[in-house]
């Protein structure tokens, strides 16, 4: 249920993005959904990939400084509205969100969100009482 991200710290310079990247690709590893924040001296990479394992080891033989966080992925309605459902449900319910981000997949009119929480086995089970469908870890790696 949960999901395995790939957390990536980065210089906050121009080419940074690019090297784990590449490293990712030398290994074949498969980039399903990426975030990047920022701030003015570093930046955190935030990939979900096919393999996160094998990921996180190719970064690491390169140097990278790299941390492995659970988050969940649940399914809304890819429509105006389907994400405040979901937020409602979580604001109703007091959880705290750290990050949020989405997208689009195969599925017609439905996109993932994926979400981090602190408490991350509490915002499994608020959003399983709500009827909030969770994506299966796998169903994401094998997008």
């Amino acid at each position: 249920m949960k999901i395995k991200q790939l957390s990536i710290f980065l210089q906050n310079k121009m080419g940074s993005l690019y090297k784990p990247l590449e490293v990712l690709t030398v290994a074949d590893v498969n980039i399903r959904a990426m975030c990047m924040a920022d701030t003015s001296e570093f930046g955190i990479l935030r990939l979900v990939v096919d393999d996160p394992i094998k990921g996180k080891e190719a970064l690491e033989e390169n140097n990278f400084l790299v941390k492995i966080t659970d988050i969940i992925g649940v399914e809304m309605t890819d429509s105006p509205g389907g994400l405040t459902t979901v937020l409602r449900v979580i604001k109703d319910n007091l959880i705290d969100l750290e990050y949020l981000y989405a997208f689009s997949h195969e599925k017609e009119d439905k996109a993932i969100l994926l979400l981090h929480s602190d408490n991350i086995d509490t915002l499994i089970q608020v959003l399983t009482d709500n009827k909030i469908p969770i994506v299966p870890a796998n169903e994401v790696y094998n997008l």
